[in-house]
């Protein structure tokens, strides 16, 4: 009787120390080391391009950009005439590569010169004094003169004064390596890669809270500001 009774004890113990235990801590994921604000990820075939995107320096462009890579704003191809609504800028490639300069992308047809029609394009420059060309990865619109922006895209790979004042600049972009990778790519007398180099996807993410008129929260078919 003693030693049924003192396993007992020995039982009623061991339950005791297992519901004193600390329960299992739910698995969190890591946090997120980015400053807050929009983000911006190209996913190439070379790799992935982070960009920061400027919303108070350029709000037009990137409301209009990333409603774009969002599927919210319509364009009119410009080949078919065709209102379309879609992730602008998945499967397009750049189209133009500069080594030691610039890559380019954002052309529907790939050839440089396929701009979106309708409603809201072009649209407005926007230089911001406080914003140079004196840094590697900035991310910036091509255009053909002031006012002209639509979806042609550049990324520098290396300083270049000389494009200030001449092109809205609306993100900063880390992994330069990639964009170097992608300008060294072979490349036609027209400087369009011989093997095209595909934008994947754009993925658009948020750091932090948004500002009330956030441009990801877009309806549908809202107009550019």
């Amino acid at each position: 009787m003693a030693t049924l009774i003192a396993a007992f004890l020995a039982s009623a113990a061991l339950v005791a120390s297992l519901l004193l235990l600390p329960a299992p801590r739910a698995w969190a994921a890591p946090a997120d080391k980015r400053k807050p604000g929009l983000y911006w990820t190209f996913e190439t075939d070379k790799g992935k391009i982070s960009c920061k995107l400027f919303e108070t320096e350029a709000p037009v462009t990137v409301h209009t950009m990333v409603g774009l890579a969002m599927g919210k704003i319509s364009y009119v191809h410009p080949e078919t005439k065709q209102v379309e609504r879609k992730k602008f800028f998945d499967g397009l490639i750049f189209d133009r590569v500069i080594p030691g300069v610039m890559i380019q992308g954002g052309d529907l047809l790939g050839t440089g010169v396929g701009h979106p029609e309708g409603p809201g394009f072009p649209y407005k420059s926007e230089i911001a004094p406080s914003l140079k060309f004196d840094a590697p990865g900035r991310l910036a619109m091509a255009n053909s003169g002031p006012d002209t922006n639509d979806t042609h895209f550049f990324i520098t790979e290396a300083a270049y004064p000389s494009f200030n004042g001449k092109f809205t600049i609306w993100g900063q972009c880390e992994n330069v390596d990639v964009v170097k990778a992608i300008a060294q790519v072979p490349r036609d007398s027209g400087d369009t890669p011989v093997t095209p180099v595909h934008i994947q996807r754009v993925v658009i993410e948020r750091v932090g809270p948004a500002p009330a008129d956030a441009p990801e929260a877009l309806p549908p078919d809202a107009p550019s500001k």
